[in-house]
């Protein structure tokens, strides 16, 4: 690294970066240089690069060589910009070492506010400010954040000594305490780190700032950045830069301030300034939640009935002044911002601008905004979108006639939408054991921080005493796409005891305790007592008008995985376009049905199978056709029964003894033909097809029973049916074969009963490797595959889906697997067998319909892969079908910039070749 450029510096109008370089700069230190470089008033600072976090974990946590004097360089360029020294004791300039990762990752690793103080460049920070008192401040935040943030100190050991201060000098708040009060608890903090650590706070500034150099860059490897990383598929290898930045303050007297605003509202998208800002304050008390901040302008302040000022009305000119920057970024970057800002003695600085995290609901909508206004294409909206985040879109909202039976006993602000019920957990580990189990858990914390990431994912919402919109927990939970309340200040906590207490009307002073069942509305900002019923969202508005550019845009088709007709109702609403995969086997758990099947399984011979099966063939039949009326004309594919016999009969002496009983058989028979059909690996053994070469009458039942019921439809209501009828776990063409022959036979009977001629197609489920290498084969029988991509990652993988959950996260941990495997596919492995079937399957059957049913039908990865390989659908659950739409749409974009961008690159190395000639 000692050749390359590890340190860039900003300020004054130059930069040495730029937006581009965000790889390089980290999403922070990117923007600080591009803002500098279009005139946006930055403090100036200097980026250490990501190169030199991934070379000082390489290295053993050393520094790479060359890299003090650069840094040194960088900084003489500050203090010339700053006009103050670094470590002067007369004319101080005091700096903030904050993380840039190229992704936010808001609040999950270290920052360090107003380096550069000791007792000696403190009184610098007197005569340059006039105010011990602020100066005094200053040097205990600092002194506090790095005892924490760097030695490793617990933050409540500071919190402690403050509050026995201001008990012992009968003051209340914070604010209350003058400089020698501050002065004093700079001492008793240094005595407290001495105590905890062993060692001296340190009071040279270059070792403070190397220090907290270190100290960010080893955040990386926090347990909430490692927690955040892996929720949000963000490589490890990438590594943070460090920005330093020359201070400016927000808490230095009445016309200063600090704040974070939005250029659109993140909750609902809607276009115009939104954000809170406290005066007299610095940035971590706004995102912290220490103080209820205020709102940015009038209209925030009526929405949220609140009786503090706005900065539009306090700081009309400032307000102005923030307002066309925020519309100056937007219209720069072309996406809504999310913008930190500090008013020193009247001047607005700007801290940072990234683009604004927000609700799925609000990104649709300024997706669509921005589209409407000219500023994007629809192209560049529908990648603006992760497809993840339209699940937030399709989940309950409250049941307005059962929301009006249950009591409100808080309200806070709307900081997350959505709604959610559940039992109060009061910490972090606390909700995801309660998760784990089964439970669901509402979050209560008096504010989040990142050490609680854990139990607010586990979280179905989240409530907190403390902070703002633009709070942790605010932030978090928006992302996360869960419900959240923040600062309900009436709500009166007691934590270690597991409840907490609110006054009421109408019911006086309430008691909340743990476990007990609470509701939140995070789009009203209400926390209500006991559970509320819900009801689904609908696909209407913007979200209608996106999706319809996603369908326009996307070539492979999204059907669902559906079982029963009120599923594939479900699917339909959500834009599904036939079913890719219908179970017939969940049809026969239905209480009257499993004794016929159970009847089937226990009888001695064929004659006994087919009395049972007649029984059933109605039953099917009925399933069929209802779900065949909901589909309307859209393809139904259907998988024969697949999973092995013994499932359907109990293994207990008590469920053998009701078998017994009301089949009239005796236990012993029924405990024989348990005994017959246990396997040591049944997920290997007499299933799917194998069942229909030992027993033909079961296919031929299932296969009468979807032909007369798309018969009746097609004679009776007019349809269009084609059923696709799906043999599972074929491994042998002559498997195939059979069958087959058998199920045609069956289908031309149906037919000319009937009276009526269909067209219907015999397919395969692709599950198993050999399946897969053996593919031009199979296809000569076939006139689809289906790809079972869940059974297909088993057999290759040689892991079990219900098992492997206990180890599957040391591999992935431990970068064996990049991600659980039955989350998101093995491209490189699973992958190529799925890549080699497409081709030799199409190889002997041009038209061979292709498509993938496993769970990976609705995870966009995958689905990009099987847009690069050439499936014709994709098949998911029906509340994933909103997001294969999409994900299918951003796969052609993409496909298409990887196409584009290997041209221009081949027509570069042309011209070059030409211009050597």
């Amino acid at each position: 690294m000692s050749e390359k450029k590890m340190v860039f510096f900003f300020g004054g109008g130059v930069a040495e970066g730029d937006v581009k370089m965000k790889d390089l700069l980290g999403g922070k230190g990117a923007n600080l240089a591009e803002m500098t470089r279009i005139g946006v008033p930055v403090p100036a600072g200097f980026t250490i690069c990501t190169e030199v976090c991934t070379d000082y974990f390489a290295n053993e946590r050393r520094f790479p060589a060359n890299l003090d004097w650069r840094v040194k360089a960088a900084l003489g360029q500050v203090e010339s910009a700053m006009d103050r020294r670094f470590g002067d004791p007369d004319n101080p300039l005091l700096v903030s070492v904050r993380s840039g990762a190229r992704v936010s990752m808001p609040g999950m690793m270290d920052t360090v506010l107003n380096l550069g103080l000791n007792d000696q460049t403190v009184q610098g920070l007197i005569l340059q400010s006039g105010k011990p008192r602020f100066a005094y401040d200053c040097y205990r935040r600092f002194v506090q954040m790095f005892g924490n943030v760097v030695m490793g100190v617990e933050h409540h050991n500071f919190e402690h000594l403050i509050e026995k201060a201001k008990e012992r000098l009968g003051k209340v708040n914070d604010v209350d305490l003058s400089a020698e009060d501050w002065m004093g608890l700079v001492a008793e903090f240094k005595g407290r780190i001495r105590q905890k650590t062993g060692r001296d706070f340190p009071e040279d500034p270059w070792e403070q700032l190397w220090a907290a150099v270190a100290a960010v860059f080893n955040s990386w490897y926090k347990p909430s950045a490692v927690t955040y990383r892996r929720l949000h598929d963000i490589p490890e290898h990438w590594g943070t830069a460090v920005n330093v930045q020359a201070m400016v303050f927000g808490n230095m007297g009445e016309d200063c301030a600090t704040g974070v605003a939005f250029t659109r509202d993140p909750s609902t998208g809607e276009n115009g300034l939104f954000g809170e800002y406290l005066i007299n304050a610095q940035g971590e008390d706004v995102v912290a939640g220490i103080r209820t901040p205020c709102q940015i302008t009038l209209s925030g302040r009526q929405k949220n009935q609140s009786d503090q000022p706005s900065m539009e009305e306090t700081m009309p000119r400032l307000y102005r002044e923030l307002v066309g920057m925020g519309q100056r970024l937007e219209q720069h970057y072309r996406e809504m911002q999310d913008l930190e800002f500090t008013i020193q003695n009247g001047k607005l600085w700007l801290l940072q601008t990234r683009t604004g995290k927000r609700s799925a609901q609000a990104a649709l909508s300024i997706a669509v905004a921005m589209v409407n206004e000219g500023l994007i294409s629809r192209d560049e909206a529908l990648l603006r979108v992760e497809p993840q985040t339209l699940d937030q879109l399709l989940h309950p909202t409250l049941d307005p006639e059962d929301r009006v039976k249950s009591q409100v006993i808080a309200t806070g602000l709307p900081a997350s939408p959505g709604a959610a019920s559940g039992q109060i957990a009061f910490s972090a580990d606390e909700a995801e054991q309660l998760a784990g189990s089964g439970v669901a858990v509402i979050l209560f914390r008096e504010e989040t921080s990142p050490e609680d990431i854990h139990g607010m994912h586990a979280a179905k919402g989240i409530v907190t005493v403390r902070g703002g919109m633009t709070s942790h927990a605010a932030v978090v939970a928006r992302g996360m796409g869960r419900p959240c309340v923040s600062g309900c200040g009436s709500i009166k906590p007691h934590i270690e005891e597991g409840r907490f207490t609110v006054e009421s009307a109408g019911r006086g002073l309430v008691e909340v305790k743990r476990g007990d069942w609470l509701t939140i509305d995070g789009s009203r900002g209400e926390v209500l007592l006991g559970r509320v019923k819900t009801r689904q969202a609908e696909m209407t508005g913007d979200f209608a008008t996106f999706m319809s550019w996603a369908d326009e845009t996307r070539r492979m088709r999204v059907r669902t995985n559906a079982d029963t007709p009120a599923d594939a109702k479900a699917a339909r609403l959500f834009g599904a376009e036939g079913i890719g995969l219908c179970r017939t086997e969940h049809m026969f758990f239905d209480a009257e049905r499993i004794v016929a099947v159970r009847e089937m399984i226990l009888a001695r011979d064929e004659a006994g199978r087919r009395k049972a099966l007649a029984k059933l063939l109605p039953m099917q039949r009925f399933d069929f056709e209802g779900i065949f009326r909901e589909m309307k004309n859209l393809p139904v594919t259907i998988r024969l029964l697949d999973p092995p016999l013994h499932e359907f009969i109990p293994h207990d002496h008590k469920g053998q003894a009701e078998v017994a009983a009301a089949l009239e058989i005796s236990e012993e028979d029924v405990r024989r033909r348990v005994d017959e059909l246990e396997e040591a690996n049944p997920m290997l053994g007499h299933r799917g097809c194998r069942l229909a070469i030992t027993y033909p009458e079961i296919y031929e039942m299932q296969v009468r029973a979807i032909m007369e019921a798309a018969c009746r439809l097609v004679k009776q209501d007019g349809f269009t049916i084609v059923p696709e009828i799906m043999i599972p776990l074929v491994g042998f063409r002559s498997e195939l074969a059979i069958i087959k022959k058998r199920c045609v036979a069956v289908c031309e009977e149906v037919m000319t009963e009937t009276g009526v001629r269909i067209d219907y197609l015999l397919g395969t489920m692709i599950e198993l490797p050999r399946a897969a290498l053996r593919a031009e084969q199979i296809a000569q029988e076939a006139d689809f595959f289906s790809f079972g991509t869940n059974d297909l990652t088993q057999t290759t993988l040689g892991l079990s889906r219900d098992d492997a959950g206990s180890f599957l996260g040391a591999y992935v941990e431990q970068n064996v697997l990049q991600q659980d495997p039955f989350v998101s596919l093995d491209q490189t492995g699973v992958g190529q067998l799925v890549e080699w079937a497409v081709k030799r399957g199409r190889d002997v059957k041009p038209k061979l319909k292709l498509g993938i049913c496993g769970e990976h039908g609705g995870d966009p990865a995958s689905i990009g892969f099987f847009e690069r390989v050439g499936l014709d659908y994709v098949s998911c659950s029906p509340f994933r079908v909103p997001i294969a739409r999409l994900a299918a749409a951003q796969a052609v974009l993409r496909g298409a910039m990887e196409k584009a961008r290997k041209k221009a690159k081949l027509d570069k190395n042309k011209k070059r070749k030409c211009k050597g000639d």
